[in-house]
């Protein structure tokens, strides 16, 4: 099955090219009843559109989304959502010189051995541009998420190569990240990542870094046995996302230099609720969430475009030298962090409605 759809209960089929007339989403599964306001939609996408700051692509797209169906007065239908976003910006003459070249690291190779055919225009489907639609989408999961259960979903960049944040999560106010252009939540480190990140776009270069993501109020019991365990979906969710080359969660690799006795999250009860005195798990033990806050941190590789000659060769493959042209993003980490909230807001809105599925008592207790 070609893989443009993702989701069991709550699932999405994205559509479109860089550079053809639109892309765009549908989502099917949504419950009716719930308030979605195209204002709320925008702001959303807003957040992932290029031409935001100097340390962005400079392409200039409005990413005005369109609402087509299963939407009525601000009220979701229950039947499929159709989203569009029209290509307004492009400047497929960019990619003139690309037709018959491979670039370095991009999907042009891999792309023709797969199809027999590209659009090198942007890269076609294999672009990040397609990553408004998911965002799109991510949106009206969130407000699920916030009606059923109040879980929130904040993402935000924890590096910029080898600058870094040194303190936990927690010792942070998340929202502040939106107050800077990098979306770093300190604020001194952020200054300092930018100033990086413009001076590498100057040198005709890119950089790339971590975006970590917390979701608070995550009730316990989401996630399945065996192969749909929920770190494992939100593994090949951000895994999915363009220019990813790594996921951890929890502890991660730190964990390792941990013996079981310092990495075993103790429980205890607390009110009402059984917590953990600790969070090594990362809110996930066993596959299934267990309320504590669930974080997770994902890999972004340099982009692959530079404004520097690279040696490449042709599709006939002859030798021949290339240097990018166009708007590209000198680093994808503040683009990058509402598309992170929007995948990991479609996992588990899916996985709490497969959840209603699980137990009798779910419908026993219906009047």
């Amino acid at each position: 099955m070609p893989g443009n759809s993702f989701g069991e209960i709550f699932r999405i089929t994205t559509f479109g090219e860089s550079h053809g007339a639109a892309i765009g989403v549908v989502i099917d599964g949504c419950p009716a009843g719930l308030k979605i306001e195209k204002k709320y939609l925008q702001q959303e996408l807003d957040r992932r559109k290029p031409g935001q700051s100097k340390i962005t692509t400079q392409r200039k797209e409005s990413d005005e989304v369109e609402i087509l169906s299963g939407i009525f007065e601000d009220t979701t239908l229950g039947t499929p959502i159709s989203l569009l976003i029209k290509n307004a910006d492009q400047r497929s003459s960019d990619y003139e010189h690309l037709k018959n070249v491979y670039r370095p690291s991009h999907a042009d190779f891999t792309y023709q051995e797969k199809y027999g055919t590209r659009d090198y225009r942007g890269g076609g489907r294999a672009s990040a541009r397609e990553t408004a639609a998911r965002v799109a989408a991510g949106a009206i999961a969130k407000k699920l998420l916030e009606k059923i259960a109040r879980v929130k979903v904040q993402a935000f960049v924890s590096s910029v190569a080898h600058l870094t944040l040194e303190k936990d999560y927690t010792a942070f106010k998340l929202s502040d990240a939106e107050k800077n252009i990098i979306r770093c939540p300190d604020p001194l480190l952020a200054e300092k990542m930018i100033k990086f990140i413009d001076r590498i776009r100057k040198e005709g270069d890119t950089v790339g870094g971590t975006v970590s993501c917390v979701i608070q109020n995550c009730p316990a019991g989401l996630g399945e046995p065996v192969f749909d365990k929920l770190h494992a979906d939100l593994a090949k969710a951000m895994l999915s996302i363009n220019a990813t080359k790594g996921f951890e969660y929890g502890s991660g690799f730190s964990g390792v230099k941990l013996r079981g006795s310092q990495h075993n999250d103790l429980f205890e009860k607390k009110g009402r609720k059984i917590i953990t005195k600790s969070n090594h798990s990362g809110g996930i033990q066993g596959g299934i969430s267990n309320g504590m806050d669930i974080y997770f941190k994902v890999a972004f590789k340099p982009v692959a475009t530079i404004m520097q000659q690279q040696d490449s060769v042709t599709s006939e493959g002859k030798k021949t030298a290339l240097k990018g042209k166009g708007r590209h993003d000198p680093c994808v980490l503040p683009r990058a962090v509402p598309i992170v909230e929007a995948m990991a807001a479609l996992i588990l809105a899916d996985h709490l409605l497969r959840n209603n599925s699980i137990k009798l008592s779910a419908f026993m207790n219906r009047k």
